[in-house]
């Protein structure tokens, strides 16, 4: 479960992170008069969950009413990555002048928690881990102690923080784990905490996502699911019963079982394109199930070409293509190019089956990445 930004805000800020003024507004209204009482400049921001909002429009700065107003009209209502912005988070601005970034996740790689500490902050940290991945320090907790004072204080000496400011930004990151352990965190993460002149140190953005499945624990987050809107694809996949979660690539990928899943995304990413989505339809399905998989991807605008990898077990590979012929032929034009590999129960009778007018067909996994990979990078150019 994903917290927006402004009730990750109310949680840090309950447990005692220093957190902007700020104010939610659901209408221009509320926007501007939120932004009267907070005292200019503010920032307006789209409250969804997605990264990025600030370069596609979503968080905007003001300094009077006139440009909250405008900003406000703006950003709610519109389509921000496939989500509709149906409310803003009015914040104080802050003058600041360096960003960090603070975070905690699992390293399943490890088997343990790790914090992250880096002061190349405001930026998204993915493209800095992939970049220089030294600029990130990283130190691995034992969950059956908990973070440590010096663990804390050594992850961010190790990043290269200021003195002046270490031991608040250490006081911040042992609060963000003690959040993430007590609350059943999967990733909580701070970016940017801004520096003040005063080196005062302040969560500008928050992200707080939960384990779905401690949710029970965590009664007064579970509250707040609703609030968390999901997306049209979120909803249409929780319609559908499929384990779905939007990525933000344009290959579109569908397969059944995780762990088949899980390998296309690697494969499409070590073939150097970027996976759009996880879908798994699951084992035994049957053609309305595969046809209502196709309409899922092709209602994500971000997809360019969807590669469908199917090895069939309880699955056959005929109730497949017949899911896919299905699903194809009610379009005069198929919006998205679909490249299909079937193995396994009744494999050869699905690709017979297949209508390659309508989709390509490719023998092996790698091939069928590969291709899927190429038509998504022709449709981008």
């Amino acid at each position: 479960m994903r917290l927006h930004e402004y009730q990750a805000k109310e949680v840090f800020a309950d447990a005692g992170i220093p957190t902007p003024d700020a104010t939610l507004a659901r209408t221009v209204d509320e926007a501007v008069e939120a932004a009267g009482e907070i005292g200019y400049p503010v920032a307006i921001k789209a409250q969804v969950h997605v990264g990025g909002r600030g370069k596609a429009g979503g968080i905007k700065l003001v300094e009077n009413d006139e440009e909250a107003r405008e900003a406000a009209a703006e950003i709610l209502g519109m389509d921000l990555k496939g989500y509709q912005v149906d409310k803003v988070l009015v914040e104080e601005a802050v003058d600041f002048v360096n960003e960090l970034y603070v975070g905690v996740t699992m390293d399943r790689g490890e088997g343990q928690p790790v914090a992250m500490v880096s002061t190349r902050g405001g930026v998204n940290i993915e493209e800095v881990a992939e970049e220089d991945p030294d600029a990130i320090a990283r130190e691995h907790i034992d969950p059956a102690f908990g973070m440590h004072e010096y663990e804390a204080r050594k992850v961010v000496y190790e990043a290269g923080v200021d003195r002046d400011i270490a031991m608040d930004v250490a006081s911040i990151l042992s609060t963000l784990y003690d959040l993430w352990e007590e609350r059943d965190g999967a990733d909580a993460e701070i970016n940017p905490l801004m520096v003040t002149a005063e080196d005062d140190v302040i969560a500008a953005d928050a992200v707080f996502n939960l384990d779905g499945d401690a949710l029970f624990r965590q009664q007064d987050l579970a509250e707040l699911e609703d609030e968390a809107a999901e997306d049209d694809l979120e909803a249409k996949a929780n319609e559908y019963g499929f384990d779905y979660v939007r990525l933000s690539g344009n290959v579109g990928i569908i397969g059944n079982g995780a762990g088949l899943v899980m390998t296309t995304l690697d494969l499409v990413d070590y073939y150097g394109g970027a996976p759009a989505n996880f879908l798994d339809i699951g084992g035994g399905a049957k053609a309305e199930r595969v046809a209502n998989a196709l309409d899922m991807v092709f209602s994500d605008d971000n997809v360019d070409a969807v590669v469908f990898n199917i090895f069939g077990g309880i699955t056959r590979g005929d109730e497949v293509a017949n899911g896919i012929n299905q699903a194809l032929e009610q379009f005069d034009e198929i919006p998205k190019q679909v490249i299909v590999r079937l193995a396994g129960t009744n494999a050869e009778e699905g690709m017979e089956i297949l209508n390659t007018d309508l989709v390509q067909v490719e023998a092996t996994l790698e091939d069928a990445v590969q291709a899927a990979v190429e038509a998504a990078a022709e449709v981008e150019q």
